[in-house]
């Protein structure tokens, strides 16, 4: 089941890991502090960056799909990833917004060309479907060790290197992984798909340039007009579905209900990424203004550095939600991926509805304790686990495979849409500049906005229960 390859790659995950979610980590702060913001406009910025760029994986995989092929689409991503930081370091050494927006754009559309890239040729380095779906749960644990080690130490590295220090970092961790896959080109081309075992035409590398030109310079303008940006994200996420619809209806019947059933999966899990894109906006807001202490008293964390929580469980949930459903399934017990996902919202209910009660009876010193936010963290991490690996695997496993980067990519706007609207969501709880944290501002404010998204993860477990009954019916129609 395990290679050098699969092995190589989850390294390379890590490593991205690592770089990009340090920069979130401390991205926050950079734009409130360093480049003066407010507290509305840093949310959408930051909410964008984590959104942004799976949106332009429509892009990314139809880049694989018809110019270069995953592996060289992976590659290229890495290189543009370090790029991307070196501008950083350069913006936040003169304070530079322009170069800045330019970095984070930079980044962002490498993410989107990384993101189907990766899964179509991680699976390849395995020898079936089952052992793929076995260990994707594995290298979505990899890939928190790393986002879990840059969320925790780059608020502390930033207070001794400044804000450069953390971004030229993960640039080296970029450049560490795009030197891995350098190495190992034979192996993965020897195992990608055709494409990748072609040469590529000047033609191609010329299309390829012009459409990667076009979609920086576009995430640049979105990140500079967020008010414009979000009305793109949503024409572009609104589009890309449009077009998939519109390739059921040339399909035949069985690949139709096949791409049905990935429509639903892809609200479900709008729906979802909507309460995970409150990690980078609303709560880290609140972790800002409201914790204080260390971890069991003794574990220094910074406020912002308290999303590394979130992988840190994530560590752990892969491995424990993979034993738990291959038990399951030795038992003849298989459940839908729809219905793992009803899960998942039973434990987002939970995660939030622990937030609002915490928000909601903070003390006269407004300070709610780490270890509240630990628990918080643990049922939220279990429950991304469960959609981020599980979505992912439903999708390849019905998808037509002549669109399988391009299908993969619609799980990636899912993430696009829902981080945008949750950044929106999130502006509903942002002060004005200088405007005094009071108890009452955090019980009325924060406790409304957490407890109004408790309820709606409650509906969803529903919707989620109702529309696996309907997946089922679809799949089985497609084998009559």
């Amino acid at each position: 089941m395990w290679n050098k390859l699969n092995k190589s790659m989850m390294v390379c995950q890590m490593a991205f890991g690592l770089s990009f979610y340090g920069v979130m980590a401390i991205l926050t702060r950079f734009f409130l502090e360093d480049l003066k913001y407010s507290e509305a406009d840093t949310m959408m910025v930051v909410g964008a960056f984590s959104s942004i760029g799976p949106l332009f994986a429509i892009a990314g995989g139809f880049i694989a799909d018809k110019f270069l092929g995953a592996f060289r689409s992976l590659t290229i991503a890495y290189f543009s990833f370090a790029l991307g930081y070196l501008l950083l370091v350069i913006g936040a050494s003169a304070a530079n917004i322009p170069m800045s927006l330019a970095g984070i754009a930079l980044a962002s559309y490498s993410r989107g060309l990384m993101s189907p890239s990766y899964p179509s040729l991680f699976k390849r380095t395995f020898d079936g479907q089952e052992n793929f779906e076995k260990g994707l749960p594995v290298n979505y644990s990899v890939n928190n060790v790393g986002a879990f080690l840059g969320q925790y130490l780059f608020p502390m590295l930033v207070l001794a290197t400044g804000f450069n220090g953390g971004f030229l970092l993960s640039g080296a961790m970029a450049i560490m992984a795009f030197s891995i896959l350098i190495y190992s080109r034979k192996s993965f081309v020897g195992i990608g798909a055709k494409i990748d075992q072609e040469s590529v035409s000047p033609k191609n590398w010329a299309y390829f340039g012009i459409v990667s030109v076009l979609m920086i310079a576009l995430v640049f303008f979105m990140f500079s007009n967020m008010e414009i940006g979000k009305n793109i994200v949503y024409a572009i996420g609104a589009g890309a579905i449009l077009y998939f619809i519109f390739l059921m209806f040339k399909a035949d019947k069985a690949d139709t209900l096949n791409m049905g059933t990935i429509l639903i999966m892809i609200f479900l899990s709008t729906a979802f990424f909507v309460y995970y894109g409150q990690m980078m906006t609303s709560m880290t807001l609140v972790t800002i203004n409201t914790m204080r202490g260390d971890l069991f008293g003794f574990i220094p964390i910074a406020p912002e550095a308290a999303m590394s929580m979130n992988p840190l469980w994530c560590m752990v949930a892969g491995p424990v939600i993979a034993f738990i459903f291959t038990g399951l399934e030795k038992r003849n017990i298989n459940l839908s991926t729809a219905t793992k996902v009803s899960y998942s919202f039973i434990l987002t209910a939970i995660a939030f509805g622990i937030l609002t009660f915490a928000v909601k009876n903070i003390g006269s010193d407004l300070i709610i304790r780490p270890e509240v936010f630990l628990v918080i963290h643990f049922f939220q991490a279990f429950a991304e686990v469960i959609v981020g690996s599980m979505v992912v695997a439903f999708i390849l496993s019905v998808v037509p495979k002549h669109i399988e980067n391009f299908s993969v990519s619609l799980f990636s706007v899912a993430i696009a849409l829902s981080g945008i609207v949750g950044a929106v969501f999130s502006t509903s709880i942002a002060l004005k500049k200088d405007q005094e944290i009071t108890q009452e501002i955090i019980q009325s404010v924060y406790g409304g906005y957490f407890s109004t998204l408790t309820i709606w993860a409650v509906v969803m477990v529903v919707v989620a229960l109702l529309s696996s009954l309907l997946i089922r019916k679809m799949l089985a129609a497609t084998n009559p």
